[in-house]
């Protein structure tokens, strides 16, 4: 089994940055959901509401620079901030938060068509806890997410045999929808679908891994990260045929115990 793909998203909720390589640390990958769009009292947007932030990409410098793009916007630079923190919340649980300033405001409150919305970035992410000792950035809950191409060839044969909805529940989803950190990969004999959610601890390139446990999955899910349409699959396919009570399931939550390099292609082993 190994690395098959491997995805950054600077900024919160935004398009996800193809790498080749990353530099895990004990928040995540090194650069991941280190910058977030927030309102107006500092409470974090995403593309469940404002789903044109799908549309926008970010490309991080070596020194931990911005520079966004998104359709029919011109391309803005955005230096990493210094100054004063402040609270920000991420779904109301405390972070700090340092302003990218008026320039990246204004480039964002014309993407969203919303007023009153600030870039801020995360000067410390072992700021924010996750559980007793662990901690992330402006993750939603745990600092990377693992998915498998073996599960996602079996959601889209649910969605594919769906004989209760129209053509458009039966096309297959990409992976982007659900928006891995670390695809893993290996021949259908040696990784069976859902696998992962049994794990407890892996080693990926050398770093070791906690499995925290599956990840349960929202509507952001069924929105088209190209065209922002909005659908029924992957929820209905997994509502129907994996699901753990009211919550459907699709990959699982990671929190390293070590630092390193991975790469696409890198051995992962399952200890545990």
């Amino acid at each position: 089994m190994h690395v098959a793909s491997l995805h950054l998203y600077p900024v919160k909720s935004t398009a996800p940055h193809d790498l080749r390589s990353a530099v895990v640390e004990r928040a995540g990958l090194v650069g991941d959901r280190r910058w977030m769009v927030v309102d107006p009292d500092g409470a974090q947007i995403t593309s469940r509401t404002d789903s044109r932030l799908l549309l926008v990409h970010a490309a991080l410098a070596p020194d931990g620079a911005l520079e966004l793009s998104a359709p029919g916007m011109a391309t803005l630079a955005v230096g990493r901030p210094e100054g004063d923190a402040r609270e920000v919340t991420v779904w109301d649980a405390p972070a700090l938060g340092v302003d990218a300033g008026d320039a990246a405001a204004a480039w964002f409150g014309e993407v969203l068509a919303r007023e009153g919305v600030r870039l801020v970035h995360c000067p410390d992410p072992t700021r924010r806890a996750v559980g007793a000792s662990d901690h992330t950035a402006y993750a939603d809950a745990y600092p990377i997410l693992l998915t498998s191409t073996a599960s996602l060839a079996r959601v889209n044969e649910w969605i594919a045999a769906d004989e209760r909805g129209s053509d458009a529940d039966r096309v297959p989803v990409p992976m982007r929808r659900f928006r891995p950190n670390v695809v893993v990969s290996a021949p259908d004999h040696e990784l069976a679908p859902f696998a992962e959610e049994s794990w407890r601890r892996i080693v990926i390139g050398g770093v070791p891994m906690r499995v925290v446990g599956p990840c349960t999955r929202c509507v952001l899910t069924t929105v088209d990260p190209e065209t922002l349409a909005r659908g029924r699959q992957p929820l209905r396919a997994l509502a129907r045929h994996h699901r753990s009570g009211s919550a459907t399931l699709f990959g699982v939550n990671l929190v390293p115990d070590g630092e390193g390099a991975i790469e696409v292609g890198s051995p992962v082993v399952v200890v545990e």
